[in-house]
């Protein structure tokens, strides 16, 4: 019975652990990184600020275990990305504006130094351009159609992903993100469907 009930009270720590990163995601999306509070957050799932902290003991914590979970929503089985997946990808975020809204902002606050998500975006971008650019070799070779190799597009690739993400939250009206990316794809020399 003693493992039994381990085993209980750790899913249940596990399950108020992905409430409290639901919770920081919302409150990191309406007030901002520097605006959001533990407080706040623990406010929002029913804790004291010193119930919270058990679970993260720092805000930071709670920060980049945030911007884990949001990268882990979007991880592609096996980790092989096709384009035809990233334009999906770009659609399904569309229909998410408050995690876009949240990463986007998180990114813009991360360029500052001393910001807590700053070594997390920069290995982030690392992997991201490698993952990428060996996407685009599988796919095409050793050269895109454009004549580009796949390392000098992926850093291209990725900021069209992330500026579009930024055009379409400032102005959702008159930015076709999903359009616009399916575009950028055939500038690559993607055939369209």
């Amino acid at each position: 019975m003693p493992y039994r009930d381990a085993m209980n009270a750790r899913v249940r720590s596990e399950e108020r652990r992905a409430e409290i990163v639901r919770a920081a995601l919302e409150v990191i999306a309406e007030r901002g990184y520097r605006g959001a509070s533990l407080a706040a957050v623990a406010e929002r799932v029913g804790l004291t600020q010193q119930g919270l902290m058990h679970h993260f003991p720092t805000k930071d914590a709670l920060l980049v275990t945030v911007l884990q979970e949001r990268d882990q929503w979007d991880a592609v089985p096996g980790s092989r990305w096709r384009t035809d997946l990233l334009a999906a990808l770009v659609e399904y975020n569309a229909m998410r504006p408050g995690i876009v809204q949240t990463f986007s902002a998180l990114l813009g606050e991360s360029v500052t130094e001393g910001h807590p998500a700053r070594t997390f975006f920069s290995e982030r971008y690392t992997r991201v351009r490698a993952s990428m650019a060996e996407m685009l070799r599988a796919e095409y070779g050793d050269r895109l159609p454009n004549g580009l190799t796949p390392e000098r597009t992926a850093p291209l690739l990725v900021a069209v992903m992330d500026g579009l993400q930024y055009q379409w939250l400032l102005d959702p009206s008159s930015v076709d993100m999903p359009g616009a990316f399916r575009d950028f794809l055939l500038l690559l020399g993607e055939l369209p469907d």
